[in-house]
């Protein structure tokens, strides 16, 4: 969580650069440390092996989705990542049948994923679930196109961001620690700026422009949230404190922006948990002008 010192991914191996589907799922593959460059595009739904680093070049792009399935040790940096825009789903079906753009799952752990453009994941965009640890996100836009089939309710799927996939899971208290930084939720996203349920999530100096949504950051059951010098522009209820907490529930702001916002913002709960780890705060006037020229690929 938030200290990435930990997280060293291929390390010093030699870097292997792919271009293709098949190449890629062969380099990232197995638990072996690799370094591998991505060129181009390509699709397919990929599963990332333990102790890997995965930079795209300039301009790569992977269409289809990537999981991190109970593994360790992996860096996600500079790509942009689409999802599958509901076309894995049914005609007529829901978009949360279809997969994420970007799964961590089953107690992955010590993931570093950084300065990405993720968008249309069917269910959501970047989904951290199921006992999973120690995940930071950083330097990342994540939206959705226009074009879009209805979701559940009559609304639009474009649910970004889980941390925690029920309220039933209990064995999830004491993982789902994420931190969240120098992220973009950008146009079309609707909701789950993330959603978090039972972890100690951290999230701070994001920004938040995607206007016409229903709620950005949404406090689930048992969550512990600290969330610090946030940029909210134009957005409905920065901060839902009250539509899917429980009495354990506790989420404390600090030093936000919130610029044309309407709608929740109070806090719920004081005893905040303390990060394990040094960080430097930016303004939160800063934020909107330093997170939209330096998130995504570089």
């Amino acid at each position: 969580m938030g200290n990435i010192s930990t997280t060293t991914g291929g390390g010093s191996a030699s870097a292997t650069t792919v271009s293709s589907a098949s190449a890629f799922s062969s380099a990232v593959s197995g638990s072996s440390a690799a370094v591998i460059h991505v060129s181009g595009s390509f699709s397919g739904s990929f599963k990332i092996g333990s102790n890997k680093t995965i930079v795209g070049l300039s301009g790569a792009k992977i269409t289809g989705n990537l999981t991190f399935d109970g593994t360790s040790n992996d860096i996600l940096q500079n790509l942009a990542v689409v999802g599958l825009n509901c076309s894995d789903v049914a005609s007529n079906g829901d978009c949360q049948d279809g997969a994420d753009a970007i799964t961590v799952v089953n107690s992955a752990h010590h993931i570093w994923i950084d300065h990405l453009d993720v968008a249309d994941g069917s269910d959501g965009n970047l989904d951290i679930t199921e006992g999973s640890d120690c995940v930071t996100v950083s330097w990342t836009k994540f939206h959705y196109s226009a074009n879009r089939v209805s979701g559940y309710t009559g609304e639009v799927h474009h649910f970004s961001n889980l941390v925690g996939g029920s309220d039933s899971k209990t064995s999830d208290a004491g993982h789902l620690r994420v931190t969240w930084h120098h992220n973009w939720w950008a146009d079309h996203v609707v909701e789950r700026m993330p959603r978090i349920r039972f972890g100690d999530v951290h999230v701070f100096n994001n920004l938040y422009t995607s206007s016409g949504n229903n709620y950005c950051i949404g406090v689930g059951v048992s969550a512990n949230i600290l969330d610090e010098n946030n940029a909210f522009i134009g957005v409905s209820d920065p901060i839902d404190s009250a539509d899917y907490s429980n009495s354990a529930s506790i989420v404390v702001s600090k030093g936000n922006l919130y610029s044309g916002t309407s709608g929740m913002t109070a806090n719920k709960g004081s005893a905040v948990f303390t990060p394990p780890y040094p960080y430097t705060l930016d303004a939160a006037s800063s934020v909107q002008s330093a997170v939209q020229s330096g998130a995504g690929p570089h």
